[in-house]
């Protein structure tokens, strides 16, 4: 078997023949009358009137040899096969080709189309372009590439020969999509919100850092849309959102990447429970609409989001499984737990509610959902508003699904005065080395100083896609971040 380089010599003496003949490798132009869906769904008619139609596409595989020629295109909607035959086209364009073209490159083919004998709908070829010579050899059909890290690492081969990867980028630009029509259809606004901020607020996250060389700034990238989403309902804008990319320099593993598409959605007038009732409608509705299903398997979990969801509340559930308190536990009751557990956690900055958050982890793996976590202690979410009945907690849920957390939404605080006393304690943590603690955003109390009304706001990322398509997150990212190469 030939080696790459020695293939990649060969096609480089193609492309001299090609330039020799008078035949551009590489034209700005391509004559091309239909994709090869439209010619597919045209077949007939196109048939009867044998019309001269132009096509084009790469091609991606060559069958036959001495007079006949046939060779399958795909133009990015479909395949679709084209006959030579050297007795009924110029037989210098024939000769041509077969000295030239190679599986991979993109052609330009003329002719009129007929049904083969075996039935498939055929281009009987008069003549032939080049439109891009290629200088590699694609994977082979049938494997494509194995490697895991070589798949991601050349993403655009998987897609070109893997069906199931083309299919589920088709699936998360639905996804998205649907996300979006949902909230435009219920008068949401969509707008944009930087990304480069002087302080990284609205999550627990540890941001990347980078300086800005005009403003001689150093600047975060986003871990978050929340608190800029919120000063426009600050500003009277009364139902907004945003999808776009979100940066947490944190851990990578099955449900966790470092950049990645998230979506915030901000509802004047509305509190968690009005949220709840939304989420559920929409997470029914991507199901429906991107899957066609609302039963899903996940992990080891049997999913229905067609069912009643349930409401799990986060005291009772930790006591049950763990057998601890969290409205009384020490840090050094929660670590011997942690510990009896056999649970892996980070221990810098390690705190009672890193302590306790690891408690809940734990137990979430074990929930099956759909479902919405609620009553969370205040000390755990700092931008949410308190219970009127029981002010230790707040207003905020969680949704669960096959033990994770995939969305989170709240009762917006709006009380200035709380939301300043609730950072001085994430500042506190931050002193502590919780480098997951959020910073303390003054120019958002300012903000919140102004008035804004109640309001419900809500965040999931493309996690839940991940999640529905029961893959890890990087199998569902279209360009996952790889490390150079080694040589």
């Amino acid at each position: 078997m030939a080696s790459l380089e020695e293939i990649r010599k060969e096609r480089l003496n193609k492309l001299e023949v090609l330039k020799t003949i008078g035949r551009d490798p590489f034209p700005a132009k391509t004559e091309c009358d239909y994709s090869l869906k439209e010619v597919i769904a045209k077949f007939t008619e196109l048939e009867s009137s044998q019309v001269l139609i132009h096509l084009a596409g790469r091609i991606m595989s060559i069958r036959g040899q001495g007079a006949i020629v046939f060779i399958t295109i795909f133009d990015g909607t479909e395949s679709f096969q084209s006959l030579f035959k050297r007795d009924e086209m110029d037989e210098v364009a024939f000769k041509q080709f077969g000295e030239t073209v190679d599986v991979g490159d993109f052609v330009g083919v003329a002719g009129t189309v007929f049904t083969s004998s075996r039935g498939e709908k055929t281009l009987k070829v008069s003549d032939w372009t080049m439109l891009a010579k290629s200088l590699r050899p694609l994977p082979e059909k049938w494997h494509g590439l194995q490697d895991e890290e070589e798949r991601f690492r050349r993403r655009y081969l998987d897609i070109l020969t893997n069906s199931e990867v083309r299919t589920m980028i088709e699936k998360r630009s639905k996804f998205w999509q649907t996300m979006r029509d949902f909230l435009l259809t219920r008068d949401f606004l969509e707008v944009d919100t930087p990304i480069l901020e002087n302080i990284a607020g609205g999550a627990e996250a540890k941001p990347f850092a980078t300086h800005h060389n005009a403003l001689d700034l150093d600047v975060y990238l986003r871990i978050s849309q929340e608190l800029w989403l919120k000063r426009l309902i600050i500003a009277g804008l009364p139902k907004v959102f945003e999808i776009g990319r979100v940066f947490r320099n944190e851990g990578i593993d099955a449900e966790h990447a470092q950049d990645y598409t998230h979506i915030e959605f901000y509802w004047a007038y509305a509190d968690y429970e009005m949220g709840m009732k939304l989420i559920e409608e929409l997470y029914q509705e991507l199901a429906e609409k991107v899957f066609g299903t609302q039963k899903f398997t996940i992990k080891d979990f049997e999913i229905d989001l067609s069912k009643k969801w349930e409401l799990y509340d986060y005291v009772s559930i930790i006591k049950e499984k763990t057998d601890i308190d969290i409205k009384t536990v020490t840090l050094k009751e929660a670590e011997t737990k942690l510990n009896e557990l056999g649970v892996v956690y980070d221990r810098q900055g390690f705190n009672l509610n890193r302590a306790i958050d690891n408690l809940w982890k734990y137990c979430r793996k074990q929930i099956a959902g759909p479902g919405f976590l609620i009553n969370v202690p205040v000390s755990m979410e700092p931008l949410a508003k308190r219970r009127s009945d029981n002010p230790d907690f707040v207003e905020r849920f969680q949704v669960i699904l096959a033990g994770s957390e995939m969305g989170k939404g709240f009762s917006e605080l709006n009380d200035p005065i709380d939301q300043a006393g609730r950072f001085a304690e994430q500042t506190k943590l931050r002193e502590q080395g919780d480098e997951e603690a959020q910073m303390n955003d003054q120019d958002f109390v300012e903000a919140l100083e102004y008035g804004m009304p109640p309001t419900f706001g809500f965040g999931v990322s493309e996690r839940l896609f991940s999640f529905l398509m029961d893959k890890p997150i990087r199998e569902t990212q279209i360009f996952p971040l790889m490390k150079p190469k080694q040589e």
